[in-house]
């Protein structure tokens, strides 16, 4: 079921890129007001809220906070369909953000609970599979339904189709009993934090900051490109909506489904060795990753493109497990919650709120020069932030070993 909310949410966040293009023909946006839209109105608040609302869950119930979110971010997904301006959707993204705040870290938290150390990352894998399967869905089914009928009754489809699992997702999904305190390190590590103590806790330690930065970088990059792809694939290569919304709904289904569960099987293996390889793993798909996306979005063929994007969608995919768990383990059980809100923090503000934006703008930036093709650039110069993210996860590495809280039991 968390599984389930995840795709929703991607579904949700995803379906902007596929309907880019009508919404911009629509409402007269510009490639960098529609950066906006994809990035920054919605990760201000989704960023930011996420923390309050993941302390919340660490001290109430994570169940009851995802559910309420899951209604939350489909009712103002739904109402995405109803703007007639640049503000009206703006707002209503902001909606969206907020709702999903509370849905991811929380999450994160409830698999923590139930799965132990050596399975977590593939565990976290599993669930972070709802980002391609959603991304997927919502770029096939939001190009199918605004191509047969129109980009409104698309954000009206997934929004009302959100808003009827919430009943569900509540009754099947329940919190971990907490354990009863006992004394010593088990009473350490069962004891409740505070915002603040967890926040000084992750403060002090290098890996948090070279994780966080270096997913950072990675996500301004995938993020950009998952936006944008569907655009240039119009743009450059001549498709109409349903064969960008095929062509790369495929993509992120084939690629990233088989990239979050290898990376998430694989760190589990070899982090159970050394703790390095939570960061190392990430740091190498980036390195091959980024020649391989350069291959892709320089390709003139449409067929040729498809096979060069997948491997390097893949690889872009792998870090999810291992580092989600890492900052797991970066803070005694109890503060879970609270410490992925942190990582999401900073990874979606850098991230998802820059990202997007950045290569909108540059992309207007560049378009006196290179004209229809200046997305293609946008995206080719931006795959320097991956050579940035490699080396902050290599970095990352020897920290881990020393950061890692052990857990009781």
């Amino acid at each position: 079921m968390l599984l389930v909310v995840y795709i929703f949410n991607f579904v949700d966040r995803q379906i902007l890129s596929i309907l880019a293009a009508p919404i911009q023909a629509d409402l007269q946006l510009s490639d960098g007001e529609m950066g906006l839209l994809g990035g920054i109105a919605f990760a201000l608040l989704y960023s930011t809220m996420a923390v309050p609302l993941a302390a919340l869950a660490d001290r109430t119930s994570r169940s009851w906070v995802i559910a309420v979110s899951l209604a939350a971010w489909s009712g103002f997904t739904a109402l995405c369909g109803l703007a007639t301006s640049f503000w009206h959707i703006f707002l209503a993204r902001l909606g969206v953000g907020i709702g999903e705040a509370g849905g991811v870290a929380p999450s994160y938290a409830l698999i923590g609970d139930y799965f132990p150390s050596s399975q977590r990352a593939t565990a976290l894998s599993v669930y972070s599979l709802g980002i391609p399967i959603g991304s997927g869905l919502g770029v096939l089914m939001g190009g199918y339904i605004a191509a047969t009928v129109d980009w409104r009754t698309a954000f009206f489809a997934v929004g009302l189709a959100g808003l009827i699992i919430v009943p569900l997702f509540k009754f099947l999904v329940r919190d971990k009993i907490k354990p009863v305190p006992v004394e010593g390190e088990a009473e350490e590590l069962s004891r409740q934090p505070t915002l603040k103590e967890t926040a000084a806790v992750l403060a002090r330690k290098r890996s948090f900051w070279f994780l966080a930065f270096g997913a950072s970088m990675s996500s301004m990059l995938g993020y950009g490109i998952a936006f944008w792809l569907p655009s240039l694939l119009i743009r450059s290569f001549g498709y109409d909506l349903v064969q960008a919304s095929q062509f790369f709904g495929a993509v992120l289904l084939i690629g990233g489904v088989v990239g979050v569960l290898a990376g998430g099987l694989i760190a589990d293996r070899l982090g159970n060795r050394d703790r390095a390889y939570y960061a190392w793993l990430p740091s190498l798909a980036y390195l091959l990753g980024a020649p391989l996306f350069a291959a892709g979005i320089s390709s003139s063929d449409a067929q040729v493109a498809f096979l060069l994007f997948l491997v390097p969608q893949a690889l872009a995919y792998v870090w999810l497990g291992p580092v989600l768990s890492a900052i797991q383990h970066l803070v005694v059980p109890a503060a879970r919650s609270t410490a992925s809100a942190l990582f999401l923090l900073m990874n979606n503000l850098i991230g998802l709120g820059g990202g997007i934006y950045a290569l909108g703008a540059f992309s207007d930036l560049l378009t006196p020069i290179y004209g229809d093709e200046a997305l293609r650039y946008s995206m080719l110069y931006a795959l320097v932030l991956y050579l940035v993210a490699a080396l902050l996860m290599a970095l990352a590495g020897p920290s881990l070993r020393k950061d890692w809280v052990s857990e009781a039991g």
